[in-house]
């Protein structure tokens, strides 16, 4: 035990002096949402929401964004292009097996870039080399060694990534970090692939790859964290402490299986705990939250209530006594304050009687960018919701904005409904859309008024989905709240989610529906 303790406390004091000497480090945020992230089950984003969500990243401050795997698909590729001559502000990378032809996609993608990046990684574990790659550790250092020299060869920026490092021989990674550094690598990537280890083991890894990589001073140490343990966020913190200088992350912490660090929660840690860390980031935190809305929309996924920073509870107390500490004085039981994050309740009241210009002047404030056909939609859209509602609050417009301003060309559009339910009889729903200036009108029964609406629409439609999900709550409290629908609807194996607001439930319900039908359609057509 005792050899043990000694072990703990040199790391502690190899962490200690890290952090002595880096005070005023910034440390890089490497936001991977767009590969990453969208690789997980249900975040697929199309062309313009990736778009969207990387201009979003851009005005937060993150340092590189990570657009896509652009050799994955012709989708990837022409996101990673889009993005790659979109952003001028960040350093947009693409990620590369170690490949040629991935590497000449990915360099053709990126093309465009104010500043490009090729990311390549390779396995380096004993599991991966010999029932994943079927390599001897001679050839996978050869062959990273190689395509890195390629990348660089194409690229000026080239990071590389011993994919599972957490469980490969420290050994062996020494050597390989030191060759690709040699070969022209400026951004070495310890990636915890697996979320197996750590925070003490992790930090006992950067620490010795540090000592033991003789040119690890030409390049930053890069790591890459997932949550399958829960410790995704305190095996980079740990990182962090011992001498990593950019850390990769996700909004929302989403990302293959359990998912990434969250990029908020390491964001805050580090500002909230500055005197601790003695690091800050590039992050204008005043946009944490709006980033997060906005991936919750995109992909119709919610974020958790119980969700550190941005969840529904973060900032809210039930408890009496917390409730009398909070009004005594905020700090008694709050760490940050909400508007450290961007959330804040409006100072100008929006109502039926609110004009164009204090719209216009609203929309701005909360980020949004659009024409002015959209513009004159998107008011006569509030001044319907301002007739139902005696308040409009930020978060009803954002909810509007969001369900209004997609880039998928409306086939059909909702004109009409007519419900006739009770608990004695089934429903019925009578629906009518409008598609190029002639309408189409259908009747249905269901199990309720929102089946019989969807079976409706499929009638008029010609094509009949399943409902993979439906997900309802209430985009703010109070009986007139608007309901916030999200729905995801498969058919022949592919899959499309729609998202729709109203009062009434229904209502949303059938806007949701429409959205995903004419994304198929959409897709169809092409």
């Amino acid at each position: 035990m005792e050899h043990e303790r000694i072990w703990a406390v040199s790391i502690e004091a190899r962490i200690t002096n890290t952090r002595d000497e880096n005070m005023a480090d910034v440390v890089r945020i490497f936001d991977t949402t767009l590969r990453d992230g969208e690789q997980a089950p249900g975040y697929s984003m199309n062309l313009d929401e990736k778009l969207r969500m990387a201009r979003q990243l851009e005005l937060m401050g993150v340092d590189v964004i990570e657009a896509g795997f652009a050799i994955a698909s012709p989708g990837d590729f022409a996101s990673v292009e889009a993005i790659a001559k979109e952003i001028r502000n960040c350093t947009v990378a693409s990620l590369s097996r170690a490949l040629e032809k991935d590497i000449d996609a990915s360099w053709n993608a990126l093309k465009g870039a104010a500043h490009p990046r090729i990311h390549t990684f390779i396995a380096t574990s004993d599991i991966h080399m010999e029932h994943k790659l079927r390599m001897k550790s001679e050839d996978v250092l050869d062959q990273a060694v190689r395509m890195v020299a390629y990348a660089r060869n194409l690229c000026g920026e080239v990071e590389f990534s011993a994919e599972d490092a957490s469980r490969s021989s420290p050994e062996f990674l020494y050597r390989i970090f030191e060759a690709v550094i040699k070969a022209g690598a400026k951004y070495i990537n310890i990636p915890d692939t697996v979320g197996y280890t750590t925070p003490e083991e992790f930090a006992h890894l950067v620490s010795s790859v540090r000592e033991h990589v003789p040119n690890i001073d030409q390049a930053v140490i890069s790591v890459h964290c997932h949550n399958d343990l829960g410790l995704a966020v305190a095996n980079t913190l740990a990182a962090i402490e011992a001498g990593a200088g950019q850390v990769e992350c996700t909004v929302n912490g989403i990302g293959e299986r359990a998912g990434n660090a969250a990029m908020e929660e390491l964001v805050m840690i580090l500002k909230t705990r500055k005197e601790r860390y003695g690091k800050e980031t590039n992050i204008d935190t005043t946009q944490i939250y709006k980033a997060s809305r906005l991936l919750a929309s995109l992909t119709g996924v919610q974020v958790q209530p119980n969700k550190a920073i941005v969840g529904a509870n973060a900032f809210a107390h039930e408890a009496g006594i917390h409730q009398h500490g909070v009004l005594a004085h905020a700090s008694t039981y709050e760490i940050m304050t909400p508007e450290s994050i961007g959330l804040h309740e409006s100072k100008m009241v929006l109502g039926k009687h609110s004009g164009r210009h204090a719209f216009t002047d609203r929309i701005k404030s909360l980020g949004y960018s659009v024409d002015s056909e959209t513009l004159t939609e998107m008011f006569n859209q509030f001044k319907k919701l301002a007739d139902k509602k005696k308040v409009v609050s930020d978060r009803d417009i954002e909810a509007l904005m969001e369900s209004r301003t997609a880039s998928i060309p409306e086939t059909f559009t909702l004109d009409r409904f007519v419900i006739n339910s009770g608990n004695t009889i089934s429903a019925t729903a009578l629906v009518r859309l409008k598609k190029d200036d002639e309408f189409h009108e259908d009747v249905a029964t269901g199990d309720g008024p929102v089946d019989a609406s969807f079976l409706a629409v499929d009638r008029i439609v010609g094509s009949t989905f399943t409902l993979e999900e439906y997900d309802i709550h209430a985009v703010t409290g109070g009986k007139d709240a608007q309901g916030d629908v999200s729905v995801r609807i498969s058919r022949n194996g592919r899959k499309w989610k729609g998202r729709g607001v109203s009062t009434d439930i229904v209502e949303a319900s059938i806007l949701a529906y429409l959205s995903a039908v004419n994304r198929y359609l959409y897709e169809e057509q092409k």
